[in-house]
């Protein structure tokens, strides 16, 4: 990327970058270390988080042998909810607080490491739900000290969550997601095996691994950090901008999913394939980890909460959810265009790591490219191609934007202005490709 203008600092703005990794151990086989490293962190008892489907599979009944080797005691809790709500994180926290543990061991995707963070968290710092929600749907406060420590053994390659410091919930009386964002929060070892990804099913895996893309794609085209305004002393935030340490992350990502992503949907037998696809989402979930989101995911927290009878193929049929990676892609083209004009050499190197060819192409065209490139990528994985294909329509624009406006950590690290007309218009673009 020639793009090192980007980050020239406006007038008062942040002129430096923060840089914040989890531990992390990558690599086949990894996850049997979970008992030593759990006796290494000085733990005796932990609370062990999985879903009912996880439960069942060779990771989790590893993962506990692993514990009980190493002579550490535990409490499982396997009634994770897929895309958690405020609800399903309210038992899971009176699970830990009853338990009495001394660290938290998460064994799944996402929704599974977010709530072993939100149980964490209100276990060891006891408070009123909406204490520690983000601004404006909670109050924001700051996470007053340390939380015990917390594993993360992954089962999917996409939502970055060991990476990070963030907690994703769907707040059931807005219809909307939101979530808890704190470096508290930040795990104290995730251990990486894509030995577990083999028994990811088609649908899940492309969700997955578009999750990871939109990751790297809205982290690449992210606010510059030195936009920002920045007092000097203050901490920076976790959405802090585009810098370069996340830049380095996210195209080494995209290069990977161009070339992996579509073979490790269709063949779970292909380990090379799911391999480098799950590195993908270890490196994106680094980037956006120092540097956040934008407009993708926040309006992707509307899709979600306002599902009405769509149900995925290969997730839980018992009632209607949108998988997170697929409420987000199918914003993403019609957001990509509509910013490509701020960092059109960031938007056509994108497009070409995912194999498009830009060879000919203007800077006029960056927003038609890496917008179609989308769309053939989610076409060749079998997703819906826009919103109406989950049910909605044209009279549900209203409720979409109304959920997605409250999502400020997101939209106002987007390159543009966000406001309702163009959030409208977003959702307009993104009902049918």
């Amino acid at each position: 990327m020639s793009c090192c203008h980007h980050y020239h600092p406006d007038p008062g703005c942040d002129a430096a970058f923060a840089v914040d990794v989890s531990a992390i151990t990558f690599g086949r086989g990894c996850m049997r270390e979970l008992g030593p490293q759990a006796h290494r962190l000085g733990l005796r008892r932990v609370a062990v988080f999985t879903d009912p489907r996880v439960r069942e599979l060779p990771p989790m009944r590893g993962a506990l042998a692993s514990l009980a080797a190493a002579g550490i005691g535990f409490e499982v809790f396997d009634e994770v909810r897929i895309e958690p709500t405020d609800r399903s994180f309210a038992a899971a926290i009176a699970f830990a607080r009853e338990a009495r543990v001394d660290g938290y061991v998460s064994v799944g995707g996402g929704s599974v490491i977010d709530t072993a963070k939100a149980a964490n968290l209100y276990a060891t710092h006891p408070a009123a739900f909406d204490t520690y929600v983000n601004a404006p749907v909670g109050a924001g406060q700051p996470v007053p000290g340390p939380l015990r420590p917390h594993i993360a053994c992954p089962t999917t390659s996409g939502t970055g969550s060991e990476c990070t410091g963030i907690a994703i919930f769907d707040d059931l009386s807005l219809h909307a997601k939101t979530g808890i964002a704190s470096r508290r929060l930040r795990l104290d070892l995730a251990l990486i095996d894509p030995d577990w990804t083999r028994h990811l099913p088609r649908m899940v895996l492309a969700c997955s691994a578009f999750d990871v893309l939109s990751h790297a794609l809205e982290s690449l085209t992210a606010r510059p950090h030195t936009r920002r305004p920045h007092e000097p002393g203050a901490e920076r935030p976790l959405s802090q901008g585009a810098n370069p340490w996340s830049d380095m992350g996210c195209a080494r990502s995209l290069e990977l999913l161009g070339k992996y992503m579509l073979r490790a949907i269709d063949d779970a037998a292909d380990d090379e394939a799911r391999e480098q696809v799950m590195w993908a989402s270890t490196l994106a979930g680094i980037a956006f980890g120092n540097s956040g989101v934008h407009l993708p995911h926040g309006m992707a927290y509307a899709v979600a909460g306002n599902v009405r009878d769509y149900r995925p193929p290969d997730y839980p049929r018992t009632e209607p959810m949108v998988p997170h990676g697929m409420s987000v892609i199918l914003n993403a083209p019609a957001v990509f265009a509509e910013t490509a004009s701020t960092s059109p050499q960031r938007h056509l190197d994108g497009a070409r790591w995912l194999g498009a060819d830009v060879a000919e192409a203007a800077e006029a065209d960056a927003g038609e490219i890496v917008g179609t490139r989308l769309i053939e990528l989610m076409q060749a994985a079998g997703l819906p191609q826009g919103l109406a294909g989950l049910g909605y329509a044209a009279s549900d624009i209203g409720r979409l934007t109304e959920g997605a406006a409250v999502q400020r950590r997101l939209l106002d690290n987007a390159p543009v202005a966000v406001d309702d007309a163009l959030l409208n218009h977003l959702f307009s673009q993104s009902l049918c490709y």
